[in-house]
């Protein structure tokens, strides 16, 4: 009671005051009105993100079914690739393919990552031998797709040959090796045109085209309008082929507000009474709208796909009326096949281009197809050509439309054959030309049939074993090879193999033939079977045949696949040519080689034979083996083996000679040294005889005799002679050094002794005492000088060492170091600290003292004294040079003296002529010799040549 009476005092008060009531319904219908519109805005919007969603899928489906078709076309790039890497028909295939993808502006094959093959060529030549794996422009999207082994899409990015453009790149790989890329070249506005964008209202919608740019660090967008657009309306869908973006972005977001403004007014004029029936009918065309996008997507889904199937098909495809047929629709392939456009095509039936021979067959199979008894049909057929050329096709037939159960159109697919055709052609001309040459060949021959050897053999697990393992198993198991022989199946002999085998018939050889194996053969047999588990396609083997009669044939068995049977071995061909002369003979000729050869090496001397321009051995005897050490095998091996092995110091003399005496065509002998195999010089002499065809030299014979031994006694006489005449030459020169020296000694002697014993005064004969003396003195020092000379010419106690030549040149130094000091010599020596001769230690101190002693001796007096020490190599030997600019010697006048004993050719009163002498006497000692260059008032030079 109380809250009835509450209510009616509310609802009075609200009548009482209609301001405020109208105020607060206002108020209400006004929440109710925006909550309508509200709703409104929302499914405005997702209607609209519907309709954007379902254009950017169109569009998408476009690009990835574009794409798709470049994996196939990549793919059939990469089977032209042959099994050494190089592709088959490159151009004819790019071609093709160019024709069967229209979205495709270029094909190309890059091996290594170098772009090596393009086509068209024509545009792209600045692409050429591009390597794209050093690109760093390119490098990263490459070294991507080989990472994944998928095709990648790279870009777009700026061809060589111009313009944007997307490269989709197939991964090649040959035996788990990267071989390189297959790759499509699409420009971008052909991808654009081909996705349909250009097709899409532009006056609500425009589209962006990008990828992001890990190098950038920012998104790239590739069509013209690259504003900003992430503060307007869009949705995007991610490509994932080539990692793009595909925006599509709303151009007036604004006309959104506009659509909900007057409904919001509305709605709060008559938003409590219409509200829910507004936002009722506003949800109903959502759910119709939704039904009609769904069954939009799949109308235009098919219309891809069919589109796709009948344009890119790789085979003609023509829709066909079957009362008339007049071609409905024809797909490129078609029309290019026989070289109409489709317009010309839709204008003929294909009475008209099916050639008369062929015509009757087709009509009769459509005439059951339209009424039901075949439900399809395919035939081999011949078409004319537009030029009037003939084609040949494989035409499959099927119905497509009924009508009152009768076929009213059919779909006709038709496959180019010609080439098919042309080859059976080839084939059955070869099939008779291989039948004439089989029966007229003189050779004997087989035609077999080793195909069930070959499985016999897979059942004993003998193929690809090893060669030894299958010859060991027949050899153990002779029935399983008497069964592969009975497996042999004779297909055709020919003539000449009949009359080998003395029958007259196919038949009988093959009745017959068990009985013609005999133990050769079957060892022949045995190789064959070896051969056949390794994969081989041919055989040569000599052999020995029985025929009819029991009689043993040679044979040179020859076993050849036909190509074709390779993996069946249905088809072989066997020739067993009789060589039964030839062996006998080549046994005759062996036989005489053989005897010529003993008796050749039984010859104490190297027998040998070579041409006569080139000196090219082509023949020489074992002997060569024991006299040089060289194989025959390793002499002809090499053409210049003889002269590159005779003594280096013979051969310009020998090469010489003996061109000189061939282009005289004269016999000719002469001796020279080579360099046998251990490295030894053997003397040899050859007696060579040039052998002449037409009058002009075309081989040369001979024998080398070795001579070594006889060589070495020869130069030991004259050794010996030599060292004779030296020692008669020194003994002269000795007795007339003691006959000379000695007689003067004696002769003043006995001529002092005399005034001794004449002399009157001790006094006098005092002086005569001392002047005794005096003589006696030099007597003695001649005698001294003597025995030097002899101990020196004999080599008594003569022991070389090795020794540090500069040390002997700082000690002589130091001896003569006052005299050195006193005269202000200068003495410079540019012979290494390490330098070592082997020389006699007191000969070598002695020699540097005489000659540098003497050098200070005869110093020139208006210079000061300069003495050079040098060292080098001539012909091999050492050359000690000690040279000064001392007064020099007249060797006009004294060369004769400048070596001899007590020879002087100065006025020093030191002089006594015996240090060189004895200087000469020593290095003639170490198997030297040593020479002077010397000019007055210049100096002399001394050159030692040390053994």
């Amino acid at each position: 009671m109380n809250s009835e009476k509450k209510h009616t005092k509310l609802t009075k008060w609200f009548f009482k005051r209609p301001k405020i009531t109208g105020v607060i319904t206002f108020l209400f219908l006004s929440f109710i009105a925006g909550f309508i519109v509200v709703q409104q805005y929302k499914l405005i919007k997702e209607d609209e993100q519907n309709e954007m969603n379902t254009i950017l899928h169109v569009v998408h489906q476009n690009i990835e079914q574009s794409l798709k078709n470049c994996y196939t076309t990549t793919l059939t790039l990469a089977l032209t690739i042959d099994s050494n890497g190089i592709p088959e028909n490159f151009d004819s295939v790019g071609k093709t393919l160019m024709a069967s993808n229209a979205n495709i502006n270029a094909v190309q094959l890059v091996p290594k990552g170098i772009i090596k093959y393009i086509y068209p060529m024509k545009g792209n030549e600045a692409a050429m031998n591009l390597n794209i794996l050093t690109d760093p422009y390119l490098k990263e999207e490459a070294l991507k797709s080989i990472a994944t082994q998928k095709m990648y899409f790279a870009g777009p990015l700026k061809l060589k040959q111009g313009g944007m453009g997307i490269v989709g790149r197939f991964p090649i790989f040959k035996n788990n090796k990267f071989w390189g890329f297959s790759a499509v070249i699409i420009k971008l506005e052909t991808l654009l045109k081909s996705s349909g964008i250009n097709n899409i209202d532009d006056s609500k919608y425009y589209f962006q085209f990008s990828k992001y740019d890990h190098a950038k660090q920012k998104e790239i967008f590739y069509l013209p309008n690259k504003s900003d657009f992430e503060n307007k309306y869009n949705v995007s869908i991610k490509i994932p082929d080539g990692n793009w973006k595909l925006h599509i972005i709303y151009k007036n977001q604004n006309y959104l507000y506009s659509q909900i403004l007057i409904p919001g007014i509305i709605g709060i004029i008559i938003a409590g009474l219409f509200g829910v029936l507004i936002f009722t009918l506003l949800k109903i065309p959502k759910e119709l709208q939704s039904l009609v996008n769904i069954q939009a997507t799949k109308l235009l889904n098919s219309e891809i796909k069919f589109g796709a199937i009948f344009d890119q098909a790789a085979v003609g495809i023509a829709h066909i009326d079957s009362f008339t047929g007049t071609f409905i629709e024809i797909n490129n392939q078609y029309c290019q096949l026989l070289g109409y456009s489709q317009k010309e095509m839709k204008d003929r039936t294909f009475h008209s281009v099916t050639h008369p021979e062929d015509l009757e067959e087709d009509l009769i199979n459509l005439h059951k197809l339209r009424n039901g008894k075949i439900k399809a049909y395919s035939l081999e057929k011949r078409y004319i050509t537009k030029e009037g050329a003939i084609v040949w096709v494989n035409l499959t037939v099927s119905p497509l439309l009924k009508k009152n159960n009768k076929v009213t159109s059919h779909i006709s697919i038709v496959e180019d054959i010609t080439l098919k055709k042309e080859a059976e052609k080839l084939i059955q001309k070869s099939e008779i030309r291989f039948k004439s040459l089989f029966e007229d060949s003189p050779i004997p021959l087989w035609e077999k049939d080793f195909s069930e050897v070959k499985n016999y053999l897979q059942e004993l697990n003998l193929i690809n074993k090893a060669p030894e393992i299958v010859s060991n198993y027949f050899n153990k198991h002779p029935k399983v090879l008497v069964k592969c022989i009975s497996l042999v199946k004779i297909i055709a002999v020919n003539n000449s193999c009949l009359k080998l085998y003395q029958v007259d018939t196919k038949e009988q050889i093959a009745a017959n033939y068990p009985k013609l194996i005999n133990c050769d053969f079957a060892k022949a047999f045995v190789e064959i079977v070896v051969a056949i588990t390794q994969g081989q396609k041919q055989v040569f083997i000599d052999s020995i045949v029985q025929n009819s009669k029991g009689e043993n044939i040679d044979v040179n068995l020859r076993w050849n696949t036909i190509r074709g049977y390779e993996k069946s071995l249905e088809r072989i061909i066997v020739s067993t040519e009789d060589i039964t002369e030839r062996i006998a003979s080549e046994k005759i000729i062996l036989d005489t080689k053989q005897r010529v050869e003993s008796l050749i090496n039984t010859i104490d001397g190297i027998v040998w034979e070579c041409d006569a321009k080139s000196f090219s051995f082509n023949f020489i005897s074992r002997k060569v083996e024991t006299i040089l050490g060289y194989t025959p095998e390793e002499w002809l091996a090499e053409p210049t083996f003889w002269q590159d092995h005779i003594y280096s110091e013979d051969l310009e003399r020998v090469r010489n000679y003996c061109k000189l005496k061939t282009e005289q065509n004269l016999n000719h002998d002469f001796e020279y040294r080579m360099v046998a195999k251990d490295h030894s010089i053997v003397w040899l002499r050859d007696i060579v005889n040039v052998v002449l065809e037409n009058g002009k030299a075309v081989s040369l014979r001979g024998i080398m005799i070795d001579i070594t031994k006889t060589k070495e006694a020869e130069k030991e006489l004259n050794t010996s002679f030599t060292m004779v005449t030296e020692q008669n030459k020194r003994l002269l020169n000795f007795s007339y050094i003691v006959s000379h020296n000695l007689r003067s000694h004696t002769s003043n002697i006995a001529s002092i002794v005399s005034l001794i014993e004449s002399s009157e005064s001790e006094e006098e004969r005092e002086q005569m005492i001392q002047l005794l003396k005096t003589v006696s003195g030099s007597l003695n020092e001649t005698m001294v000088h003597l025995n030097e000379v002899i101990n020196i010419r004999n080599n008594i106690g003569l022991v070389s060492e090795s020794l540090n030549l500069a040390h002997y040149i700082t000690t002589v130094k130091s001896v003569l170091s006052e005299q050195i000091t006193s005269h202000e010599v200068t003495i410079s020596s540019d012979i290494p600290e390490d330098t070592f001769i082997n020389y006699n230690p007191a000969y070598l101190e002695s020699i540097l003292y005489n000659i540098i002693s003497n050098s200070i001796r005869y110093r020139h007096p208006s210079r000061k004294p300069c003495i050079n020490i040098s060292l080098a190599v001539d012909n091999g030997r050492k050359v000690l040079q000690i040279s000064d600019n001392g007064i020099g010697i007249d060797l006009v006048r004294n060369a004769d003296k400048i070596f001899g004993m007590y020879k002087t050719f100065t006025n020093n009163s030191d002089s006594k002529g015996i240090g060189l002498f004895i200087t000469k006497n020593q290095i003639d000692a170490m198997g030297g010799n040593i020479t002077v260059e010397s000019e007055p008032n210049v100096g002399t030079t001394f050159k030692i040549y040390i053994q």
